[in-house]
């Protein structure tokens, strides 16, 4: 039995995810907590992850795979690759989410496989701690009011996370280009949270101006959101990435990113501004992990408009399967399978 225990790798399903507490944003705010602490104290590996696009001149910018290698250090002490394939139009084309993942786990030890795991619902759910775990320290203090732009599968979970995460919240905005979309997660969000009201607006500026906290949350490959509908003391979490104008960045008081090295490349806004001359590493305020580690303040004034743009980490996502995966192991869940 050891011999088929050792020369064999545990496959975790979406469901077995799922029956492991993987739709609550528990464990996804631990272990990404987890993760940017350990990136601000460098016990992490984390090469630059190659996009693989076969039309790079003309296609999306939601349309690629992505390979994120990492390694992720301290009690957890693993080494792990999700690799994640995404097609701007599978909803509305193939009826499927827009992305697709697996993830590996490897022993650093041996550097052999140990699970392998359905990754979008993970992927999904760490994006969504990270807008919690920025809330947290980049917010206004009881912050009442979030507005949503997107309406899709990654809103929700930005939505329910943060909801779960702060008792305070009592006005949801959503706007999305597709009202029905807007309206069905609207009648979501209601039924399982009967306490917070949830209005679709008509426009993005409405909503943004509305808004305490905004979460980009779009597939949007052009930027639509300016400056001047951003009100004093607003959190952005620009998980979307193109989203935000030029000046929001150069006007905002304070600019976060996870990882400065992976934010500046792929002709993202803000590598354009960097290429520009309009924005430095020196202009960044803090990678999200120094803000939580104490080396850099987060909120200081109410009145701060604060913008963080997380690329997105392979050690939040490895870090969130190994906590699974642990999950998995101690519960006896998950399928083995003879490599």
């Amino acid at each position: 039995m050891s011999t088929i225990q050792e020369n064999s790798i545990l496959y975790l399903s979406k469901q077995d995810v799922i029956d492991l507490g993987g739709l609550s944003s528990e464990p996804y705010v631990k272990a990404v907590t987890r993760a940017l602490m350990l990136h601000a104290k460098h016990d992490i590996v984390q090469p630059l992850k190659p996009y693989l696009r076969i039309n790079e001149e003309n296609g999306h910018i939601a349309d690629r795979i992505i390979a994120m290698p990492a390694y992720v250090g301290g009690d957890v002490s693993i080494s792990g690759l999700k690799w994640i394939g995404s097609k701007h139009d599978n909803p509305a084309k193939r009826n499927k989410e827009r992305a697709s993942a697996l993830i590996i786990l490897n022993d650093p030890e041996s550097n052999y496989p140990l699970a392998v795991m359905e990754g979008s619902l993970i992927s999904g759910m760490r994006t969504a701690a990270v807008t919690a775990i920025g809330a947290k320290y980049l917010a206004k203090e009881s912050f009442r009011s979030v507005s949503i732009i997107g309406c899709g599968v990654i809103a929700k979970m930005q939505i329910t996370s943060l909801l779960e995460q702060f008792d305070s919240i009592q006005t949801i905005q959503l706007f999305d280009l597709n009202i029905e979309t807007a309206q069905q997660l609207a009648a979501q969000i209601s039924e399982r949270f009967s306490k917070v009201e949830v209005r679709v607006e008509d426009s993005s500026e409405q909503a943004v101006r509305k808004a305490e906290v905004l979460v980009t949350a779009t597939v949007a490959s052009s930027p639509h959101i300016p400056f001047e509908w951003i009100s004093k003391g607003t959190f952005v979490s620009n998980i979307s990435i193109m989203d935000l104008h030029k000046d929001v960045f150069t006007q905002a008081d304070k600019v976060i990113v996870d990882d400065w090295d992976q934010s500046n490349r792929e002709k993202k806004i803000i590598n354009q501004l960097v290429l520009e001359g309009q924005f430095s590493r020196e202009q960044l305020h803090a990678e999200l992990g120094e803000i939580l580690i104490g080396s850099k303040p987060g909120r200081e004034h109410e009145d701060e408009i604060i913008v963080l743009n997380p690329m997105g980490m392979a050690i939040e996502d490895i870090s969130s399967a190994a906590e699974m995966y642990s999950r998995a192991v101690e519960q006896g869940k998950g399928t083995r399978l003879c490599l």
